[in-house]
């Protein structure tokens, strides 16, 4: 890969609260109060949102504004693709955690034939469906649109047929479903989750290093181990929410704040190791929300400095 190039998507369709669309300029005024060129020296693509959906009410409530996620996953798809295909590293800066779904689709369409591998640093584990979920909000469930699933065996809800539509047709979106084989995802960090999610992770047996093990073992050891974990995957792709922090450490200023997570340091140990992998294809981080930063602006200074590392290493690398 020859550069970096960033990605903003400033949707928030997916959230329970509102302002995670404002989570990139919270990144630039950090960047910009510390005179740090971070946002000029990159060219930056902008994918256009739906967000001005929400200033009505949604009528799915097992799927809240599923009708505008469509086409957010699709011009996500489109960007990312582009970006791939000039032989460019996608630096993706988002909204609310919804819209990974639509970065792994334009890696997967970038890269039919290859096999990627999702690390999902996270304090959730987004298995929801329209068929379990608690909230409605499809912030919880991007996982399952990549992974295909529906976890019917746990249902509580019954969605209406249209939304059952769109379901589908968002898992199908880069053109095929499913995007990733369950076991080549690994959680780090996952400590808030529902039952049908838990029956899912013991089901499949899905990889979470939790904060205990990871503070027990070092992140040296943790990353070697989810390289050993996904060592049959050709691509890596990285999420990261920066509620997989601890709220009380940092801030409150995420969508779904959750105490006893990673610290910062933790947290920006492990996404440098993971941006020196040579097999690490693109980044992505999510859910700052200036708007509940009960600290000013603490959660996009972490999170800037996190970034601010990571990019430098990705540029030693590329």
């Amino acid at each position: 890969m020859s550069q970096i190039n960033i990605i903003e998507n400033p949707s928030e369709l997916g959230a329970g609260t509102r302002g995670a669309s404002l989570g990139i300029g919270a990144l630039q005024v950090v960047a910009r109060q510390r005179k740090d060129d971070f946002f000029g020296k990159y060219e930056r693509f902008l994918v256009q949102d739906q967000n001005d959906m929400l200033d009505f009410p949604t009528v799915y409530p097992f799927a809240k504004r599923i009708d505008g996620l469509a086409e957010v996953y699709q011009n996500t798809v489109d960007i990312v693709d582009f970006v791939v295909k000039q032989n460019n590293f996608p630096l993706v800066l988002s909204g609310d955690h919804s819209c990974a779904a639509g970065t792994i689709a334009g890696l997967k369409r970038a890269y039919p034939t290859k096999r990627l591998g999702v690390i999902w640093v996270d304090a959730h584990a987004d298995l929801h469906t329209p068929y379990t979920t608690p909230s409605g909000n499809v912030h919880g469930m991007p996982l399952s649109v990549v992974l295909g699933l529906n976890n019917h065996e746990c249902a509580s809800n019954v969605p209406n047929p249209n939304v059952v539509d769109m379901w589908e047709e968002l898992k199908l979106i880069g053109g095929s479903s499913p995007k990733i084989e369950i076991n080549d995802l690994v959680f780090v960090s996952v400590r808030d989750t529902e039952s049908p999610e838990d029956e899912l992770i013991r089901r499949y047996g899905i990889r979470n290093f939790e904060v205990p093990e990871v503070r027990e073992k070092g992140t040296d050891i943790v990353f070697q181990e989810i390289k050993n974990k996904l060592k049959d995957c050709d691509l890596i792709y990285v999420s990261f929410d920066v509620d997989s922090m601890d709220s009380i450490l940092v801030s409150k200023g995420t969508g779904t704040p959750v105490e006893n997570g990673l610290t910062p340091e933790e947290a920006e140990s492990l996404m440098i190791q993971f941006a020196t992998w040579d097999k690490c294809c693109c980044i992505e981080i999510v859910e700052i929300n200036p708007c509940l930063d009960n600290k000013v602006n603490r959660m996009a200074e972490v999170a800037f400095d996190i970034l601010s590392k990571c990019v430098n290493t990705l540029e030693k690398r590329l």
